[in-house]
């Protein structure tokens, strides 16, 4: 990195791993589901049925994600959620009024998990949501045997780790996304 700042790259983008164990408790976490739900938003798994939502959902949070291609999310359409699905990813949203307003996507493999993105519509933000649907996926991966959880972001979205520490999570790792000089 040192040779390449001096050769004129420079930083694009900060980002940021972390980590966190399965809940020792459910209950603050079930805190976080409750604070979603009193908003008026049912946070839930999401199953094949909701697929369209959550490929529409997707298209309409895509360009809110700040970082560049480190913390971007892969582009979402049916065959990537089938695919995802098929290989144990696993989706959780609030819905308001039958509207997708939330949603977190997370990978688990065996005693591991890993957050691939959460994102909130613009509209619903700030009002716990995020937290809810992320607090819903680890209690739902946990009752299933996951011990470990990972997530990541963007330093940016000053919001995003914020709320990711307040789940629990402690940062383990930080990267910088470099570009050329023009």
């Amino acid at each position: 990195m040192p040779e390449l700042l001096a050769g004129g790259w420079t930083v694009a983008h900060r980002s940021w791993a972390a980590r966190t164990a399965a809940p020792d408790e459910r209950a603050p976490l079930e805190a976080l589901v409750a604070a979603a739900a009193a908003q008026g938003c049912a946070v839930a798994e999401l199953g094949p049925a909701d697929d369209a939502a959550v490929e529409a959902f997707a298209a309409s949070v895509r360009a809110d994600f700040p970082g560049g291609l480190a913390t971007a999310p892969h582009p979402v359409d049916a065959a990537s959620i089938a695919r995802d699905r098929a290989a144990g990813t696993r989706w959780f949203g609030a819905k308001n009024g039958g509207d997708l307003v939330a949603v977190t996507v997370i990978r688990a493999d065996g005693e591991r998990a890993e957050t691939d993105w959460t994102a909130v519509r613009a509209d619903h933000r700030r009002r716990g949501l995020a937290e809810g649907v992320k607090a819903a996926s680890l209690l739902a991966l946990a009752a299933d045997g996951v011990c470990t959880f990972g997530t990541g972001g963007a330093d940016e979205n000053a919001p995003s780790l914020a709320m990711n520490r307040r789940l629990g999570y402690v940062v383990t790792e930080r990267w910088v996304t470099l570009v050329p000089a023009p």
